[in-house]
């Protein structure tokens, strides 16, 4: 039974670490993918008058149909907005040492960035973002609808 008290949602805008890595699991044939996403935070010291910047690593992992998208259209250094759950997992090592982590497991993930890199993309022949239908039945915002037509919202 599900409490309506609590929540458990991560929106995450970042660049990714590196192409995500893909997995297919033989027995359930499902696809999953994973990589490493930077946020920054930018600080301001009044005694010294300096900024410094603070870079936090996030683990995601995306499932299904989902994966598949990730795989084919996020490279290294791309902006994206991820929204997810955080999932903590444990198993043992080699050495019999348990292990624990925590990750985002991505609910929905859009392409962010200049509009010049999307349509560089698309002229290479790289769609934009593609529309995949999650598991139960939702679709993840990829990225399209993104205001490519003329009742485009100036901002």
């Amino acid at each position: 039974m599900r409490d309506i008290n609590s929540l458990n949602k991560v929106l995450l805008i970042g660049r990714l670490g590196g192409k995500p890595e893909m997995r297919y699991l033989p027995q359930k044939e499902r696809q999953v993918a994973r990589f490493t996403l930077a946020t920054n935070e930018r600080f301001f010291n009044p005694s010294t008058n300096e900024t410094s910047d603070r870079t936090e690593w996030h683990r995601i992992v995306v499932w299904g149909k989902l994966a598949e998208f990730c795989e084919r259209y996020l490279t290294q250094g791309k902006q994206v907005l991820v929204e997810g759950k955080l999932r903590t997992r444990s198993w043992q090592d080699k050495e019999g040492n348990k292990r624990t982590t925590t990750e985002i497991e991505a609910i929905s993930i859009i392409l962010l960035g200049k509009r010049e890199d999307t349509r560089a993309e698309e002229a290479a022949g790289e769609p934009a973002g593609a529309d995949f239908p999650m598991e139960d039945g939702e679709e993840p915002d990829s990225g399209r609808g993104r205001g490519d037509g003329d009742d485009e919202i100036p901002f």
